[in-house]
């Protein structure tokens, strides 16, 4: 039986960079054998607009129940300033299909591509916790618009959440051949969720004697990961942290147009996107970077379970890399359609 990808190109430059990205699944499908199903999903801004509807009834568990992963591009559009349909679309599949691992690998691909001049070789993988924190939205206003108002918005840390998103850190260093797993966060301020943070690192590396563990406040983290990189192998944290290092790791391997992601639920349906957002000023423009979205395809097979297709793609990515055959943000001067034919003509199966 064939597995079924939900393919959700989205706003902005999301259906360009998903073209790019498709082009390379389909040729891999064919030429493998894969039996994956593509099926195209038209929830984006546009169909909001029209509908007030983010996501139809029912699709969720359509793809809960059906779906061996979703492949996505990126929400955001300036005619929905409160960004509604992006948070139920997106927000909603990471909640409600308890998509707590957020696995950010932070690789240069290529040395002219790092901006840190005596570490051109930056090789780390961050995991964020991906379903708590500060993005739960529990918390609230006291008299709002007044002098006096009052916002409170809570952070909220589980013992079941810490601990799987830790243990899922450790298990993913040992299988790699990682030796070293670092825990982050800001306890010293955040005394709570940081206290129970701090004895599930402790409680869970005692199950992993071979792999060194050691804690850095997140503050002193962002420094070292630019002063010295290869300090880090694979670095945990939560939410709000999480989101923030990434994004700094993303500059590291060469800008946000390169960086991959995914949201996973061990064995069941995950979700997969480039980080870069919807970008809606250059959108329609074929200027955007496909690497992102083409390196998420990776992502996404070696998690189904095609290592060596996922190897392939990444190969040609870093041969279209080297040829200077990109687009104009890492240094080429292709757009983006010709940087998506540059790396497809070097996929090697």
């Amino acid at each position: 039986m064939a597995k079924k990808i939900a393919v959700v190109p989205g706003d902005g430059i999301g259906p360009e960079v998903i073209a790019q990205g498709m082009r390379v699944l389909e040729t891999i499908n064919e030429q493998r054998g894969l039996g994956l199903e593509f099926v195209p999903f038209g929830w984006n801004a546009d169909q909001y607009l029209k509908t007030g509807v983010s996501i139809p009834p029912g699709a969720m568990d359509d793809i809960r129940n059906h779906y061996a992963a979703v492949y996505l591009g990126a929400f955001g559009d300036p005619r929905i300033p409160d960004m509604k349909h992006a948070a139920d679309i997106l927000l909603g599949m990471r909640f409600q299909l308890d998509l707590y691992v957020n696995y950010r690998p932070i690789k240069t691909l290529n040395a002219k591509l790092s901006p840190l001049k005596h570490h051109d070789h930056v090789d780390m993988v961050i995991f964020r916790e991906n379903t708590e924190g500060a993005y739960v939205g529990m918390g609230g206003n006291f008299k709002k618009g007044t002098a006096e108002e009052i916002a409170v918005q809570e952070d909220v840390s589980t013992r079941k959440g810490v601990e799987r998103i830790i243990r899922y850190a450790f298990e993913f260093a040992k299988a790699t051949g990682r030796t070293s797993v670092c825990m982050s966060d800001k306890s010293n301020v955040m005394r709570f969720g940081g206290d129970l943070w701090m004895r599930t690192f402790e409680e869970v590396a005692k199950e992993f004697s071979g792999i060194e563990h050691f804690h850095m406040f997140v503050d002193a983290l962002t420094m070292q990961m630019v002063r010295a990189p290869e300090m880090f192998q694979v670095i945990v944290t939560n939410n709000m942290f999480g989101d923030i290092v990434t994004d700094l790791g993303a500059a590291l391997q060469g800008g946000l147009g390169m960086a991959a992601s995914g949201n996973i639920h061990p064995g069941r349906v995950s979700l997969f996107e480039p980080i870069h957002g919807s970008a809606p000023k250059y959108a329609g423009k074929d200027v955007a970077n496909p690497t992102g979205a083409i390196l998420t395809a990776a992502m996404m097979l070696e998690y189904l379970g095609h290592r060596d297709e996922a190897a392939a793609i990444e190969r040609a990515v870093m041969a279209a890399i080297d040829a200077n055959e990109t687009t104009h943000d890492i240094g080429g001067s292709l757009g983006t359609n010709a940087a998506g034919e540059a790396i497809l003509k070097r996929l090697q199966l």
